[in-house]
């Protein structure tokens, strides 16, 4: 299948898919999160792919959900929603609570390749999948108590951090640095940003060296294991909170329209902070 925002090469038994928004530093439209999905959906369903790494084309993996680029602005006036609440519910339940849990559960060991910035959205497709390799200059964030939310909508963040970790970072705002990442348990691996693909695609091509049955029970157990222990209960509490938040930002103008009128010259996810950095809007 040929993709707008995604490139897909194909390395024997190994899958590589990129993002490719360079432009918007990978934002997440609809039409991206879309094309992943039906990505990942004939991944799993290929016998001769046994890995899938997803990565983000250019400096930075991706920064978050697209919220006002020019493509996402056409496809929102093309393909509009409700503006009821229980449409808004519906549809960032759909778009992605209910996609990312699918991409946790593709039958296929997946390994996200980091740089740059991995923002909320980016940060929830890289902690769907098993692994992450993150170059040394990558920074991971969850800004949303920033605008009055709770956290992004698919919240593994205490699973994969620890509550206190997780805290940290929620209640701050802050980066965190890829070996601060590493040091919680949310990164498995550390390179340096010029052997970054080299590294991944060789810790993947290990793997695709086992067998695809073995390799998808392993899958299976630990990801029950997680489920036993109540994280798929759990995610589904999440998001419920993180939908309660949305009246509340929505009230103080960091949520929608609203938002992006404020800044009507960063319409797709992020804006220049005074350090340099940039940092998710909604």
């Amino acid at each position: 299948m040929t993709y707008k925002t995604l490139k897909q090469e194909r390395f024997d038994r190994v899958l590589r898919i990129t993002c490719n928004r360079p432009e918007v530093l990978n934002a997440q439209s609809r039409v991206l999160i879309h094309e992943l999905d039906q990505a990942f959906r004939e991944a799993g369903e290929d016998d001769g792919i046994r890995v899938v790494i997803v990565a983000g084309a250019g400096k930075h993996f991706s920064a978050g959900h697209d919220l006002g680029s020019a493509d996402e602005l056409a496809d929102q006036a093309k393909r509009p929603w409700g503006s009821e609440f229980k449409d808004e519910y519906k549809r960032l339940a759909q778009l992605y609570f209910d996609t990312t849990m699918r991409w946790r559960d593709v039958p296929k060991p997946t390994i996200a390749e980091v740089q740059g910035y991995c923002i909320m959205g980016g940060m929830m497709l890289a902690s769907a999948c098993d692994i992450i390799v993150a170059a040394e200059d990558a920074l991971f964030a969850d800004r949303a108590v920033k605008w009055g939310g709770a956290h992004v909508q698919y919240f593994s963040m205490p699973w994969d951090l620890g509550p206190r970790k997780t805290k940290e970072m929620l209640f701050t705002g802050r980066f965190f640095t890829a070996a601060e990442a590493e040091r919680a348990g949310l990164v498995n691996r550390v390179v340096k940003r010029e052997a970054l693909t080299q590294e991944t695609m060789a810790l993947a091509q290990k793997i695709a060296e086992q067998d695809l049955y073995a390799l998808q029970m392993a899958k299976r157990s630990v990801n029950d294991t997680l489920d036993a222990q109540g994280q798929r209960a759990a995610l589904e509490i999440a998001f419920k909170n993180y939908m309660l938040t949305i009246p509340h930002r929505m009230e103080r103008g960091t949520y929608g329209e609203a938002a992006r009128a404020k800044s009507p010259k960063d319409r797709f996810s992020v804006l220049n902070e005074k350090k340099g950095l940039n940092e998710k809007k909604g």
